[in-house]
């Protein structure tokens, strides 16, 4: 493969890597968090203004994190630290998500959601940029 082809297979991976979190993750966790949890099956509690609170922070770093992968992906090498950052976030949530797991203290959709944050960082890593050719 040439660097050139690699390249945009990095430049395709940020796209549909921070499409998914922005559409999927960040942007109903920002707006709406109650009713995101709800469709992934949560339990809400009596008192939800702290449920709410960090779930619309969770969706601001998602959003954030998003935007910046779509901002990244005009020029991959240039921004490839963005690869490392959505490596160790999806490989991090991978953890979270098992642990809750192993704890029996969350929906199976939050269970099922391993092997994606699992996927999204060796995809991170499998995708990361090579330096351009001169």
């Amino acid at each position: 493969m040439t660097k050139r082809a690699g390249n945009r297979r990095s430049a395709l991976f940020l796209l549909a890597a921070s499409g998914v979190g922005l559409g999927v993750f960040g942007l109903p966790l920002l707006l709406s968090p109650l009713k995101w949890a709800k469709r992934l099956r949560w339990q809400l509690p009596q008192d939800t203004d702290l449920t709410v609170y960090l779930g619309r922070s969770l969706g601001a770093v998602a959003v954030a994190l998003s935007l910046g992968g779509l901002w990244a992906a005009r020029d991959p090498w240039r921004h490839r630290i963005v690869f490392r950052i959505a490596a160790a976030a999806a490989a991090l949530l991978a953890g979270v998500h098992a642990r809750g797991a192993i704890e029996g203290k969350q929906p199976w959709t939050e269970t099922a959601e391993i092997p994606f944050w699992a996927a999204m960082a060796i995809g991170a890593i499998a995708c990361y940029p090579e330096e351009p050719e001169e």
